[in-house]
């Protein structure tokens, strides 16, 4: 027999030990098998916790902005401070409160309604212009209440990119928005 001969018979056998030798193909099979499923796994919890955010803001704005339907808001001049904080106070479970904008608009009757963007020049700003609706006239008005929330994502760094904002950062945001619309109640 040729040492060539020889060779590949050494490396035929090794080979079927080999193949024979199951011991760690479990752990070698986890391995190549579950970065996969661990960053699904986050992703589907981020996605799940963003949804969940959101309807609490949904909630709580709905809630906040029916001060401003029942007239209690005109009736106590509630300021954008107490307003904010009454959103707060309904949302802080899941909300750094200092980081919440909420906007407020009227238009008159046959106007068109004006929705304001939260971020203007690159900043995450208020528009409150809340004033007695139907104090100086007879019309009947338009109030839109929205709030936003820059909500913060983890999972985006292992490729799953759920981002709506980025401010330059490598940390992108998602920003969740509620917005109720109404027509004030006649006093």
């Amino acid at each position: 027999m040729s040492p060539l001969n020889n060779q590949n018979a050494a490396v035929i056998k090794a080979m079927r030990r080999l193949r024979r030798n199951r011991k760690g193909s479990a752990a070698i099979e986890f391995a190549l098998v579950a970065p996969v499923f661990f960053a699904m796994l986050f992703a589907i919890m981020e996605t799940a916790m963003t949804f969940l955010a959101g309807q609490v803001l949904e909630n709580g704005l709905q809630s906040s902005a029916r001060l401003m339907f029942t007239h209690q808001a005109a009736d106590t001049n509630m300021t954008q401070k107490a307003f904010t904080d009454d959103l707060c106070s309904r949302v802080s479970m899941l909300f750094d409160c200092s980081q919440l904008r909420v906007n407020v608009s009227i238009s008159n009757e046959g106007a068109p309604i004006t929705l304001m963007s939260p971020i203007q020049n690159g900043k995450f700003v208020d528009n409150f212009n809340y004033q007695n609706p139907q104090a100086n006239t007879g019309l009947n008005q338009t109030v839109v209440v929205s709030a936003f929330y820059q909500w913060p994502l983890i999972v985006t760094q292992l490729g799953f990119n759920l981002a709506n904002i980025d401010r330059g950062t490598a940390n992108g945001k998602y920003l969740l928005a509620s917005t109720a619309a109404f027509r004030v109640e006649p006093n």
